[in-house]
């Protein structure tokens, strides 16, 4: 069976939704109004079951497939798992993207403007958490007309959100799909992402939060985008890759760029510092420390997805160190233990974290055949 692709750029454009209505956050504070910058690919059906919503991981956004132009040089986060054809079938599926609340590609943010002061939020604006975001994301789906979700997909934080998807409107989504997710964070992978936000909070430029109009925390980000790069590969494809191999063959006896993976993270720290904002850095990584769906449960995890009652998919990649299979499997136990209807697929994958990104037949071929079975 072949699936075709289109021959033609598949040109979409990103559209904002305005919501007016006041948001309580978990935090106790309160926005009066926000706005959801999304996409949407593909048709609504007449019976409106055939919507998909994905949610995006830390440093993703609302363009998760397709071109936003003739000239554009990438395409969407996940262009290779959706589209016509694809794992993720456009020609089947509604699917939506949206960038989170807090984001800093047109979601109301730190860099918007706070109307109480008419100067951007900066520092100003609230803690969010994964709870939050299926807060503001089902009110997408009303302002779109969408009613119950035949799937709600992540990878990384996104996972977490279609976790929580799961266990907060039980009621809207027929299938959710967890991938490269944990049910909480580890000590240790909050201890990263601890030391990626003192990269910022030390930086000289970040003044409190409040940089609009100035430099900005760049070196600070610059670093805990290297911190966090390093951490979503493996070491086997590290040293596939790059190994030691010397930039200009022999040692300089310097601090400059000498090892080609040096030069790597480098270019990664500098490109992601010019495109993203060091105030929603801070806010994603913490809304990932904060999830714990089964906190203060003497139940445990299996207690948190007592009200699941989606059927579900679950992926993990074997040399995913930051969020290992162990971590998916205890999602997998929970809802096995609640008597829920799970496939657990444990792809062997050399590059990681990042795998969840990657165009692998198998693991594209497991996506794709879960997909088909959803019946609309």
């Amino acid at each position: 069976m072949t699936h075709h692709e289109p021959t033609h750029r598949w040109i979409v454009t990103p559209q904002t939704a305005r919501f007016t209505e006041p948001l309580v956050l978990q935090s106790g504070a309160l926005l009066n109004g926000y706005e959801l910058v999304y996409e949407t690919y593909g048709q609504l059906n007449a019976s409106r079951t055939n919507a998909v919503l994905i949610c995006h991981a830390l440093s993703g956004n609302h363009h998760v497939a397709g071109y936003h132009g003739e000239h554009d040089k990438k395409p969407g986060w996940w262009d290779n798992m959706i589209g016509p054809g694809k794992p993720i079938d456009t020609e089947r599926f509604f699917v939506i993207g949206v960038n989170n609340l807090g984001g800093c590609h047109g979601s109301t943010g730190p860099a918007s403007t706070n109307p109480a002061t008419g100067q951007p939020y900066g520092a100003d604006f609230p803690l969010v958490t994964v709870e939050d975001w299926v807060t503001t994301q089902a009110r997408l789906a009303e302002h779109l007309g969408v009613e119950r979700f035949a799937a709600v997909v992540g990878g990384s934080l996104g996972g977490m959100q279609a976790l929580q998807w799961s266990i907060q409107y039980p009621d809207w989504l027929d299938h959710c799909l967890v991938i490269a997710a944990a049910p909480k964070l580890t000590a240790q992978n909050i201890a990263f992402n601890d030391v990626a936000r003192q990269a910022i909070l030390t930086d000289p430029d970040f003044n409190g939060g409040h940089y609009y109009g100035g430099p900005g925390p760049r070196r600070g980000l610059r670093l805990a985008r290297m911190l966090g790069h390093i951490t979503y590969l493996s070491d086997d494809v590290m040293g596939s890759k790059f190994g030691r191999q010397l930039k200009n063959g022999s040692y300089q006896f310097g601090y400059g760029v000498e090892f080609e993976i040096e030069s790597y993270l480098r270019y990664q720290g500098d490109k992601f510092a010019e495109s993203f904002d060091a105030n929603t850095y801070l806010l994603m990584t913490k809304a990932l420390d904060y999830f714990d769906p089964a906190q203060d449960l003497d139940g445990g995890l299996a207690e948190a997805l007592r009200p699941a009652r989606a059927d579900f998919l679950a992926v993990a990649f074997t040399t995913d160190w930051r969020f290992s299979p162990a971590r998916t499997r205890e999602i997998v136990h929970a809802l096995l233990h609640n008597k829920r209807n799970v496939s657990y697929a444990e792809v062997t994958h050399g590059h990681g974290h990042d795998a969840f990104l990657m165009a692998d037949p198998y693991y594209h071929g497991v996506v794709r055949a879960y997909m088909e079975k959803i019946k609309l």
